[in-house]
C-alpha cells in the first residue's frame, strides 16, 4: 500500500515549484510572485483541488489565515478525543435496539461505524485517488492529446493505459498526477 498524497504542490505553467506542507508551498508561491509579479501560478491540495490563498503580507500573516499560526479555540464535549456532539435521526426500533446493546447507543453506533469504516477502506481509498487524479489532470491537461483516453484507463482502473496516456505529457505533470493515482490502481 503506497502513502496517501499529503502535500500541497505549486505549478507555474507545466513546471513543479514546490512540493510540502500548505505554509511551505503559499510561502513558496509568494516568494515566485515577488520575483516575477506577471508568473501565473497553481496551487493544488492534497486531493487535486486548485486552491487559492491569500499571499498578501509575510509568512507570519499567511500562517495566521491559513489557520496555522494560532491554536483553535476549543469546543465542547471531549476536544482531547476530538469527540463533536452531533444529532443523529433514527426509527424507534433502531433506538430500541441500541439501548439493548451493551455499552448503550454511542459505543454500538461508534462499533458499526467502525466496521463499515474497515469495510470501505479499499474502495474508498481508490475512488479517492482516482478522483483527485482526474481533478488535477482536467486543470492541468484537459487540453492534451490522450486526456480522453487517460480518463477512461484511469476510471477502468487500467494502470498500463493511464501510464502510456500520459508518458508524452510534461515530466512534472506525469510525476504528480502518477503520485495521486497512484492508489486508484492498488486492488
Amino acid at each position: 500500500m503506497s502513502e496517501p498524497v499529503t502535500a500541497y504542490v505549486l505549478f507555474e505553467g507545466e513546471r513543479r515549484l514546490a512540493a510540502g506542507p500548505k505554509l511551505e508551498v503559499a510561502v513558496a508561491a509568494q516568494a515566485r510572485l515577488a520575483q516575477a509579479p506577471e508568473a501565473s501560478l497553481l496551487i493544488f491540495d492534497p486531493e487535486g483541488r486548485q486552491v487559492d490563498f491569500d499571499l498578501r503580507g509575510g509568512p507570519w500573516d499567511i500562517a495566521l489565515r491559513l489557520g496555522e499560526g494560532e491554536a483553535a479555540p476549543r469546543g465542547r464535549g471531549r476536544p482531547k478525543l476530538g469527540v463533536t456532539a452531533r444529532e443523529v435521526t433514527l426509527l424507534p426500533r433502531h433506538w430500541e435496539w441500541l439501548a439493548a446493546q451493551p455499552g448503550g447507543a454511542s459505543v454500538a453506533l461508534r462499533k458499526l461505524v467502525e466496521a463499515a469504516r474497515r469495510e470501505s477502506e479499499g474502495p474508498d481509498r481508490r475512488r479517492a485517488a482516482r478522483d483527485a487524479a482526474y481533478r488535477f489532470a482536467s486543470v492541468m491537461a484537459g487540453d492534451r492529446p490522450g486526456f480522453e483516453a487517460m480518463s477512461r484507463a484511469l476510471f477502468a482502473g487500467e494502470a498500463v493505459g493511464f501510464a502510456a496516456r500520459i508518458a508524452d505529457w510534461p515530466a512534472d505533470i506525469c510525476d504528480h498526477l502518477r503520485t495521486l493515482a497512484s492508489e486508484a490502481f492498488e486492488t
